[in-house]
């Protein structure tokens, strides 16, 4: 029977920013105002959908279950100048250390790591204005008003970098379950076979009043850095740690071979993984096999400066040495860069009035452009006025201008966005 692995710690989802209310077209209407000017509110922002950090979320599991998430809309604008309300937001629970990324892009959203950070994923759409907006000198009983703008929305992937102080790498049966067991309350699965640890697990040491948070992850294999056994799973989740503790099987045949090959998997998933500071353990020391070894491992760990000691997770000899040094190590160490660093891309913001022009196989037009969007989707199509706005408002721009230029005609099929209208200017 084929066993399938499945780890919490990664989620895609669909985030909906609430879309903005419609603006409302209204006149004063009262006893002894009876030309009463416009009196149409604007409606309300759409709701966000936010993501925060729930101290009490330990994997990614909740989203199994629900993956759409959809802020409410904004009230449209009432009369009398009511602007309607906003939307409520949508607030999203994760745990402490999800990434937040773009699915489509792979865009770096959020680093969500502090108990109650917040981020916002989705923004809700913008009112529409109502007809009070409208009014002017030339105009002033104006009879039309905007319709909201569409909140964003976008597919996003949650990726769970587990938050410790160490991290305890080495190969499938170096006993880090047995050593974590033994120094903390945690009671992960422990069996004399590989592969029992098949997801990672935290415990919390505490030594003189003071405590910390380790990492058990489970054991690395050959090919870990390409994905192999599930190694890019497993490697990412020590790439918070401020230190590693690396375990040694005394029980096998060369565990100075096994130390190179986990360092070397290190090296290819990560450079900073590979530059974490470590702490060499021989583990099983209870063993004649492991007491052959000590030497070998000594002078090994001379040669790279690195402390070495010798314990047995099972009859916990040299275990009070080994935290003890632990601590003070992390009493050395600067503090761990919480937050994802990517290197920032510095662009120009984008023109809101720049537009394109595309000539259709069927020789239809189509203008497209963030101003041109909100056109196609803000205005009331049936309202004359309206209309006759937009193309005030393409005229100011160069669209007009432009499609003149490119060969537009009388008839033609021309598209704002998805707008169908016939050219007749």
């Amino acid at each position: 029977m084929k066993t399938t692995i499945v780890l919490f710690d990664e989620a895609k989802i669909y985030v909906k920013g609430g879309d903005g209310g419609d603006g409302m077209v209204a006149f004063r209407r009262e006893k002894y105002v009876p030309r009463g000017g416009p009196a149409g509110g604007h409606g309300g922002k759409g709701g966000d959908v936010i993501f925060e950090v729930d101290p009490q979320l330990n994997t990614l599991v909740h989203f199994k279950k629900r993956s759409h998430f959809k802020a409410d809309r904004g009230v449209h604008g009432g009369a009398k100048q009511m602007t309607g309300a906003e939307g409520q937001n949508t607030i999203v629970p994760v745990p402490p250390g999800t990434v937040v990324r773009n699915a489509e892009t792979g865009q770096l959203l959020a680093d969500l790591v502090e108990p109650g950070q917040q981020a916002v994923i989705a923004r809700g759409g913008r009112g529409g204005r109502g007809n009070i907006a409208f009014k002017s000198s030339v105009n002033q009983v104006p009879q039309i008003a905007e319709r909201g703008l569409p909140g964003e929305e976008l597919w996003v992937t949650l990726e769970l970098k587990l938050i410790a102080d160490v991290g305890l790498v080495g190969v499938p049966n170096a006993g880090k379950s047995t050593f974590l067991s033994v120094v903390s309350a945690a009671r992960p699965k422990i069996a004399n076979y590989p592969f029992t640890t098949l997801q990672p697990n935290l415990g919390v040491v505490t030594l003189d009043h003071r405590d910390l948070v380790l990492a058990d992850i489970p054991g690395l294999i050959e090919g870990a850095a390409e994905g192999a056994g599930l190694g890019h799973q497993f490697l990412r989740h020590i790439e918070r740690c401020r230190l590693l503790v690396h375990l040694l099987n005394g029980a096998a045949a060369d565990p100075l071979a096994e130390f190179d090959q986990i360092n070397r998997e290190l090296s290819e998933f990560s450079a900073r993984l590979a530059d974490k500071p470590q702490i060499l353990v021989l583990n099983k020391i209870d063993l004649p096999d492991a007491q052959a070894h000590w030497p070998a491992v000594q002078s090994r760990a001379q040669a790279l400066n690195l402390p070495v000691y010798k314990i047995s997770a099972v009859t916990q000899e040299g275990l009070p040495q080994l935290l003890g040094r632990i601590f003070t190590y992390l009493d050395e160490l600067p503090p761990e860069p919480l937050f994802e660093e990517e290197v920032p891309v510095f662009t120009l913001e984008d023109d809101k009035d720049h537009f394109e022009i595309e000539r259709l196989p069927d020789a239809s037009w189509r203008v497209t452009g963030p101003r041109i969007t909100e056109l196609a989707v803000q205005t009331m199509w049936d309202v004359n006025q309206a209309v006759m706005r937009v193309h005030q408002i393409l005229e100011g721009m160069g669209v007009n201008d432009a499609l003149r230029q490119a060969g537009v005609e009388a008839g033609d099929t021309v598209y704002l966005d998805d707008v169908e209208l016939e050219w007749a200017w």
